[in-house]
């Protein structure tokens, strides 16, 4: 194991991923292509911990971190534990659409995993809440940059996600 994985799930952990986004940042701006960011929070995890105890927590975190991981085909896509529950998914030259279209993937890989949830209102099985944003560089002028944001925008989205019923993707559009 090494700094930049994490111990539980063995997938890249927050460190590695803030790495790889100030990196895919630069290129991006570089190559003047689009960048996306999903952020993905597994729908009331802590009932599932209090329910199950926190060895099937990690059980279930570990399952659900394979099935995201199993979802991306490119090399340069990352996907990584944010911290907890909760994970963020770097897309390199990726549009809004393809992200979407990614994150739509992720969702339904944990849902056929039938990993049971008897404590969620949403359904009695695991879900996730998925929030995606995009980046594209702008015109000069923009004050605002659009990479710079990605993070904040996708976690916008992820609680528009979760406040409109989970068990969903939301994708954020200025």
């Amino acid at each position: 194991m090494t700094a930049d994985t994490d111990a539980l799930t063995q997938i890249p952990n927050r460190r590695r991923f803030d790495e790889m986004l100030a990196i895919e940042i630069r290129k991006a701006k570089r190559n003047n292509t689009p960048l996306s960011v999903i952020k993905i929070d597994i729908d009331y995890f802590k009932p599932y911990n209090d329910s199950y105890g926190h060895l099937e927590g990690d059980d279930c975190l570990r399952e659900v971190a394979n099935a995201l991981n199993k979802t991306l085909k490119r090399a340069g896509d990352l996907l990584a534990r944010w911290e907890g529950e909760e994970f963020s998914c770097l897309l390199p030259d990726t549009n809004l659409k393809g992200a979407a279209h990614v994150a739509e993937n992720m969702r339904k890989s944990v849902l056929n995993l039938r990993i049971p949830h008897q404590s969620s209102p949403v359904e009695k099985i695991v879900t996730l809440s998925l929030g995606v944003a995009s980046g594209i560089r702008s015109d000069e002028n923009s004050r605002e940059d659009a990479y710079e944001r990605l993070l904040d925008h996708a976690q916008v989205a992820l609680t528009k996600a979760k406040e409109t019923g989970r068990n969903r993707v939301f994708v954020y559009r200025k």
